[in-house]
């Protein structure tokens, strides 16, 4: 009985003990100066400058498609719900039954003709009232139509009695000043060679009044092609202006008549037709009893079945599947024919300058997974799609398509893939790690020894940055700032620093996001992972890995 007490009492400390021994442990570690920190500073600390091969390149996710399709659409009017669809990837041959759309809508809509009919009667109380309004407007129009013409033959008059006789006699007068300035400069620059003989004036002098005369000789020139052109071609225009005026100005007097008539005929028709609306309502009966015969859709040729896929303002579209609704003039199914295959991809505003047609790729296919394909680029838009801002605001997505040169029959329409577009390849050059470059005071810097440097970038891919100056090879950059480091603003008036990261943010931010229309990266950004060195994995420069003495010290 005496050991029960000394076996609760160890019980009751022993978890609280080994908690604080255990939470002391750590703290030392987190502390400035723990063995923690000390690992992380140790286990990255810089990366070396190095030299060789890089590859600026653009990756992105897309989807494959076939270049040539036969579309299935829906030719029925209003939103439609699928009855029964074939099951996707199916072979089809020609006259194979796909689509069953529900029309129990239109039925509903063949019996609304018959009421139609009925409001005949109150359109023929309407078209009473709007003829009594045609009398009024076509007096209306038929007033402002004469007082056009009247305006016209005015504007005439004032120019052949007025403007015209103005603008001669305006002509006159600065012919005759042009003349009397020519007389003066000329007698000056006669006087200035005697004096420039007699060693009065100096050569420039003399230049300057010669220059003054040629001056006056050519004003006088133009003031004379001024009046000349003004009798020989401005005013037959502008007579030919006003005349054109009157004439257009009759014919609109003309048109107002006829077209007042028109209307009043017009009107009459309106009260005639009230009477007719059941023949109206007739042929809208037709026409809907031949869409109920459109209902079911049959394969226009054979092939393989494939779903249409659409973008939504909110992304990716309405699935189409049995109960799915769908629109007049909706594409369904798309049917594969032979041409080869596309990759369809969205790129990010970032990086769309630095993609252009004709530009080398490489596709690789989720499915195909062991295999590299070829590709160019052949269609970039030249405006952004409308559909990828509705879920972000700042997103800028701008729709590329890329042909596939290689054929593989495992490929098949709608199957993920990840496409890498080669923007640049620099055969030798220096480069760091893109965390390597900070900016302070509107200029790219790299810390060497704990110092700040100020260095010069050029392109960059989504892990490297080229170096055209600042740095050495072999010397290693620090991938973090120093404690306490605080970045300079930009100088007012200075952009943010050659495309990198903003000011004050101390280094570069990650992959571009959709909220942000810039990388953050140093140089020009990138929304896939550019590869140096020709490698297309790993993001190691020079195809390999680097040097022992270049690595992570």
């Amino acid at each position: 009985m005496s050991t029960a007490p000394i076996k609760k009492k160890k019980n009751r400390f022993a978890l609280p003990i080994i908690l604080a021994v255990v939470a002391g442990g750590l703290w030392s570690g987190l502390r400035e100066g723990g063995w923690m920190n000390a690992e992380v500073a140790a286990e990255v600390e810089g990366q070396a400058v190095q030299r060789g091969p890089l590859r600026i390149t653009v990756v992105q996710r897309g989807n494959l498609s076939a270049k040539n399709s036969v579309k299935v659409t829906n030719e029925l009017e209003g939103n439609l719900q699928i009855l029964s669809l074939v099951e996707e990837g199916k072979e089809v041959k020609e006259g194979d039954l796909l689509v069953v759309l529900d029309t129990s809508s239109l039925e509903d809509r063949e019996n609304s003709g018959e009421i139609a009919v009925q409001n005949a009667d109150a359109a023929l109380t309407t078209a009473k009232q709007d003829k009594e309004i045609q009398v009024s407007q076509n007096t209306s129009d038929y007033a402002k139509a004469k007082q056009d013409l009247d305006f016209a033959i005015f504007d005439k008059n004032k120019y052949v009695n007025g403007d015209f006789e103005q603008q001669v006699q305006s002509a006159r007068e600065a012919i005759l000043l042009a003349d009397q300035e020519l007389k003066q400069a000329e007698d000056r620059y006669e006087k200035s060679k005697t004096l420039k003989k007699e060693g009065f004036l100096t050569p420039t002098e003399l230049k300057s009044d010669e220059l003054a005369w040629e001056r006056s000789r050519v004003k006088l020139d133009q003031v004379t092609r001024a009046k000349e052109l003004l009798l020989e071609y401005d005013n037959p225009k502008e007579m030919k202006v006003h005349e054109g005026n009157i004439e257009e100005a009759e014919r609109e007097l003309e048109r107002v008549e006829l077209q007042s008539a028109a209307r009043l005929v017009n009107a009459d028709s309106k009260v005639r037709t009230s009477q007719a609306k059941y023949d109206l309502e007739k042929e809208k009966l037709d026409k809907l009893r031949d869409q109920l015969q459109k209902s079911e859709i049959y394969s226009p040729s054979s092939g393989i079945v494939v779903y249409a896929r659409e973008r939504s303002r909110w992304g990716q579209g309405d699935l189409i599947e049995e109960g799915a609704t769908v629109r007049e003039r909706q594409e369904i199914i798309t049917i594969p024919q032979s041409g080869g295959m596309i990759a369809e991809v969205s790129l990010h505003e970032s990086v769309i300058k630095k993609v252009k047609p004709g530009q080398t790729c490489t596709i690789r296919v989720d499915s195909i997974p062991d295999k590299d394909f070829n590709g160019l680029v052949d269609f970039v838009a030249l405006l952004p799609d409308s559909g990828s801002s509705w879920m972000n605001p700042n997103q800028r997505l701008f729709r590329t398509n890329i042909s596939i040169l290689d054929t593989n029959p495992e490929m098949r329409p709608g199957t993920s893939c990840s496409v890498e577009i080669l923007v640049k390849e620099i055969p030798d050059t220096l480069f760091i790690p893109v965390q390597g470059v900070f900016h302070s005071g509107g200029k790219a810097v790299a810390f060497v020894d704990g110092e700040a440097r100020e260095i010069e970038i050029g392109s960059a891919s989504e892990e490297w940055v080229e170096i055209l100056g600042g740095l050495e090879e072999g010397e290693v950059v620090q991938l973090a700032p120093p404690r306490g480091f605080q970045p300079e603003p930009p100088p007012k008036g200075d952009d943010e620093g050659m495309g990198g990261p903003p000011s004050g943010s101390g280094k570069p931010s990650g992959r571009p996001s959709g909220d942000s229309s810039g990388s953050g990266r140093p140089g020009e950004g990138s929304s896939g992972g550019g590869r140096p060195g020709g490698s297309s994995g790993g993001g190691k420069p020079g195809g390999g890995k680097p040097d022992g003495d270049h690595g992570q010290k």
